[in-house]
């Protein structure tokens, strides 16, 4: 008998400063059998940072041509194709051809070596942006996540700061290519 996903009900009152997003969001988060609560944590900050009113959770580990999260058209094509973790160059290179932005969200003791092996392939792709959160801000913004949570999160500079009323992390995306060399 297949496992079954723990489900997570997340409600986020994003005050996304950088973008004057403004929003009271009621997600339902799917945690699969095999994934952390360090990336599902990741997923959820990935859609914040990102959010749209066409943003949304995909079926993820579940289904190999699914990205982690996305944003459709109305018209069904894929304007943002959204990776968490530490995928393949070739990986992305299929999602470039399948979407008008593809964006990498990089996490893990490992994103750093990830990124040393794979780098140079990944950040030659075209509409590619390359992301890494750091581990240990992503396993503190971990801890603040129960099976049912409020959460405010605040988007300032670029980074993010969880509170879930009684404790807070933040956390800060670095860019990751060429384009971080300034």
């Amino acid at each position: 008998m297949a496992l079954k996903p723990t489900i997570y009900r997340v409600r986020v009152e994003l005050a996304d400063s950088d973008r004057d997003c403004f929003e009271s969001l009621k997600l339902t988060l799917a945690m699969h059998p095999s994934e952390s609560l360090e990336r599902m944590t990741a997923r959820l900050l990935v859609f914040c940072s990102n959010y749209g009113p066409e943003l949304s959770f995909t079926k993820g580990l579940s289904t190999q041509e699914e990205p982690d999260v996305w944003a459709k058209s109305n018209s069904g094509e894929i304007d943002h194709w959204i990776e968490v973790g530490q995928p393949e160059a070739g990986r992305l290179r299929k999602a470039c051809g399948k979407s008008r932005r593809v964006s990498v969200y990089a996490f893990g003791a490992s994103a750093t070596t990830w990124w040393g092996l794979q780098g140079a392939a990944i950040d030659s792709l075209p509409r590619l942006q390359a992301w890494q959160m750091d581990w240990d801000e992503v396993r503190q913004a971990a801890a603040l996540i129960n099976r049912t949570v409020q959460l405010g999160v605040t988007i300032v500079g670029g980074t993010l700061y969880l509170d879930n009323g009684s404790a807070n992390a933040p956390v800060t995306p670095r860019r990751l290519g060429e384009t971080n060399a300034d």
